[in-house]
């Protein structure tokens, strides 16, 4: 499969998560968020409006709406840096009982690999999962491949809380 196609590695539609390109770093965690429809409403609401990433210390721009084929500006910003982070959404889940999306990285980004962020139902609970797909990135971002996998555990962490925190109160 070429890096341009729109094909989902992370395959945030289904529950079970099988196949992946080999080379890359596979990852997925979940959490859980709460119990309820007004948790799921609001969780799956925030989820396709980059609410993981902006909750989570990111700037995202336009921070309208997931779609596919969007190719957003996305901004880390570690130790008072800017760091920008092209991406391009390759699938957007919105089902009664799985809403999420993923993303591809684009040449220009510290990493290359795939994300996805679903809110799932598991009877009344609610959970995030969280799937990644990473590589070393091109260019000079080569180099900085074992920083870059640190600063992706923190990003993790953050990821894991970003939903959980609010959907609590």
């Amino acid at each position: 499969m070429a890096d341009g196609e729109r094909v989902s590695w992370t395959n945030p539609a289904s529950a079970q998560w099988r196949e992946h390109p080999e080379g890359f770093r596979r990852w997925e965690t979940s959490t859980r968020l709460g119990d309820g429809p007004a948790v799921w409403d609001w969780a799956s609401t925030e989820v396709l409006r980059w609410g993981v990433k902006t909750r989570s210390g990111f700037t995202v721009s336009p921070a309208a709406a997931v779609r596919t084929g969007d190719r957003p500006v996305i901004m880390a910003h570690p130790f008072g840096l800017s760091v920008r982070e092209p991406v391009e959404v390759v699938a957007v889940v919105d089902a009664s009982d799985r809403v999420g999306f993923a993303y591809r990285t684009l040449p220009g980004h510290p990493v290359t690999g795939e994300e996805a962020f679903v809110v799932h139902r598991d009877g009344d609970s609610v959970l995030l999962t969280i799937r990644s797909l990473t590589r070393p990135g091109r260019g000079h971002w080569r180099v900085m491949y074992p920083v870059l996998l640190l600063a992706q555990a923190v990003a993790r962490r953050r990821y894991l809380r970003a939903l959980r925190v609010r959907a609590a109160r």
